[in-house]
Parts: structure tokens; sequence; C-alpha cells
């Protein structure tokens, strides 16, 4: 079983590799408790991305939770060869004459510094969305976060400690974006994610995607345009 996926089909993935000097690996495993310990709290376990494109495939899901297992069953297994590929994928890029980048949390939320993956390839970047409010400006240089927002009350405290960082803060909103959020400008955080990582004091926008039930969902995560309401009032 291969961890990485370094053909880019992920369509987030692809776009933000698209006109840029890097070529990017990713991870992606079925988030839990573990994997993925504040979905609770931000509600969006329901609605999570691990549902939507090529997630409903059946063999997308197979491989995803065998990553997952794999991670429980054999940690140190799971990080050794996790090492291994992407000490090939630099190689690769070098060859091609890419800069290699890597998201290894697609659909997680593991802390890849606590196990030193960052520091062991200072020639790598690496970036991840977070719900975890403690992993900002606590990562080495070659390794930054973007804040994941939700409106879920149990999640506020981990959205007003993101807020006295200049980390940007994505938000997934329903009927547009507004000009403003949170009192910080919003950008169309669609186009590419090397991009969004310099918005520093900034709100991602991230449009809706998905099909009926998760249009319709009513989860904290999603936020309906502000601007819209207030017309709409």
């Amino acid at each position: 079983m291969q961890l990485l996926n370094t053909n880019q089909s992920n369509t987030k993935i692809r776009k933000s590799a698209e006109g840029s000097p890097y070529r990017i690996a990713s991870l992606s495993m079925k988030p839990d408790d573990i994997i993925c310990p504040a979905s609770k709290a931000a509600d969006c376990r329901k609605d999570c991305l691990f549902h939507a494109g090529r997630g409903t495939m059946q063999s997308v899901i197979n491989a995803r939770s065998d990553k997952s297992r794999y991670w429980h069953d054999d940690r140190d297994g799971f990080l050794t060869q996790l090492c291994n590929e992407l000490f090939r994928f630099i190689k690769s890029c070098k060859k091609s004459g890419d800069l290699p980048a890597a998201r290894l949390n697609t659909i997680s939320d593991i802390n890849w510094e606590f196990y030193g993956i960052p520091s062991m390839f200072p020639e790598l970047f690496m970036y991840d969305y977070t719900k975890r409010a403690a992993r900002l400006g606590k990562t080495p240089d070659n390794y930054k976060l973007m804040f994941s927002y939700s409106s879920a009350p149990a999640y506020q405290g981990s959205v007003n400690k993101a807020l006295k960082t200049s980390a940007p803060i994505a938000v997934v909103f329903r009927g547009g974006f507004p000009d403003y959020y949170l009192n910080r400008p919003v950008i169309d955080g669609d186009k590419s994610d090397l991009f969004n990582l310099k918005s520093e004091n900034q709100i991602v926008a991230l449009k809706l995607k998905g099909g009926k039930s998760i249009q319709q969902s009513r989860s904290a995560f999603i936020v309906d345009n502000p601007e819209l309401l207030k017309v709409a009032a």
C-alpha cells in the first residue's frame, strides 16, 4: 500500500500546483477522533470532505480507511514508510526540476511537527489546514498552517485563539463571499492554497461544495453569506 498520492489527482491539490514551481504530494486518510480530534467540537463530521468528490468512490474509501488503520495499528511502520516515500518524492522532484511540496492532512489533522517530519525534510515545503489552534505559530518554517473555521459554540475557544494570530482563517461560505468576516478582509480561497498561505490576517473564503445533502446542511462549519442575509432582512 502506497501512502502518498504524487499525481495530483485531487482537484484542490492540482489547482494549487498549476502555474507554480511546485509539485505537490498528498496524503488522504479516513478522519476519526484521533486523526481529526477537533472535528466533533467544530461540528464538521457529518459533512466532512471525506464524503465529497472522489471520496464517494468505494475504492477511495477503502484506501483511506486502510491508511488510517495502518496509522493506528503500526505507527512506527507508518512513519518509516512515509519518510521513505517522501525521500523518493523529493528525489524525483529534483530530477524533474520541480520544487517538492506536501499536504499530509488532506482530510485529517495530525500534528506532523510532533513526529519531526518537517524538520527531517527541510527542503520540502509542507502546508495544511488545521482545526487545532494550539498548532498555529509552532511549526517549523517549512510547514505553514491555515486555520479552519466553524461557528459551533464548543469550538469558539479555538476560534478566539486563532484570531489572536496572523494565520489565514479558512471559512466555507454558502451564497457567495462577503467583503469582510470576523473583522478581516475576505479573499477567494478556491484558486490556490499556495497563495492562501500568504494571506495573513485575512479570511480565506471557500465555496461550499458537494451534493444536495451538503448544500442543504445546517452544520456550523458552513457560513451563510452575512451580506446576503442582511439584504434579505
